[in-house]
């Protein structure tokens, strides 16, 4: 366990990170479990309660030692980093207030892990996938309200909390959409004729009342729609076309990027559309459309097999 004064510490920080930073719920939940889970680790390597003095005390061995107790417990990579670089956040901010050097916990390299790239859908199975979904449900409300969802996720590149997160005052949509996404970072979303018309039909068909506080998209008892089930209906429409276990709901946002990418799209536009922090997050898009042409490159060019 931990002193009071650590775990305050801990909630003091947290706190300037919502506030200050505009840190999403996830991320600060996160945070405190990978913080938490650390000062556990120290009253067990150290023998005791880990108050602020003991943090202060922490050596570069410390630290290793947590590396390899996570691993030991199979923490994967990514996990580890992110562990990683919550704890340098709590530590460096620590160090600042409470006045001591904090180089042993900051100079610990995370480990390397390569980023999976992106896995979009095919143009033309895109088509396919969105025609598939409209007709899971028997319900044509509910047929009209899934294909509404996805034609949001495709058409307009939104996570599908962001599509879930409209209420009544969006509807009838317009040409942009103002989205709250990560972080709390709000941007504006361009709306195709395709997706306006999806949601249209939707809330001609649907038989709950809209109102501008209720969620635009319902479940069948007229509460908010829960995500899984746009999940599983991705699920049933791409098994039927043949479709890898990578065709969910997000990939579809991957999708609207890489095509957009494909046509010409600038980099810069299209970070400010998915609403990405860092340049660098797009990109990982143009590695896709590479890997892409070589695929095409491989398959066509008469000398590729030489």
């Amino acid at each position: 366990m931990a002193s009071a004064a650590a775990f305050d510490a801990l909630a003091r920080w947290l706190d300037g990170l919502q506030a200050l930073k505009g840190a999403s719920p996830n991320t600060i939940d996160a945070y405190r479990r990978d913080v938490s889970d650390f000062l556990g680790f120290l009253a067990g390597h150290l023998g005791g309660p880990v108050g602020i003095a003991g943090l202060k005390a922490l050596t570069a061995r410390d630290m290793r030692a947590f590396l390899a107790h996570e691993r030991a417990r199979d923490v994967g990579t990514r996990s580890l980093a992110r562990k990683l670089s919550a704890l340098k956040g709590f530590v460096g901010w620590l160090a600042e207030r409470e006045g001591f050097d904090a180089t042993a916990v900051l100079s610990i390299q995370a480990p390397k892990f390569k980023k999976p790239l992106p896995r979009p859908i095919a143009p033309d199975a895109t088509k396919e996938l969105l025609a598939r979904v409209e007709i899971q449900s028997e319900e044509p409300w509910v047929a009209a309200r899934d294909l509404a969802v996805v034609t949001l996720l495709y058409g307009c590149g939104l996570r599908i909390s962001e599509a879930l997160g409209l209420n009544g005052r969006d509807a009838p949509l317009a040409d942009a959409l103002t989205i709250l996404g990560k972080g709390g970072k709000e941007r504006r979303v361009p709306v195709i004729p395709a997706a306006k018309r999806a949601v249209d039909a939707y809330l001609a068909l649907c038989p709950h009342p809209k109102s501008p506080e209720e969620p635009l998209f319902r479940g069948v008892r007229g509460g908010p729609l829960n995500p899984r089930l746009v999940q599983k209906v991705m699920e049933q429409a791409r098994m039927q076309l043949g479709l890898p276990p990578s065709a969910t709901p997000h990939a579809l946002r991957h999708s609207f990027a890489t095509h957009l990418l494909s046509a010409g799209g600038d980099l810069r536009a299209i970070q400010e559309l998915l609403g990405h922090a860092s340049l660098s997050t797009t990109q990982a898009y143009t590695a896709v459309d590479t890997v892409r042409l070589m695929e095409v490159y491989n398959a066509a060019h008469p000398r590729a097999k030489d």
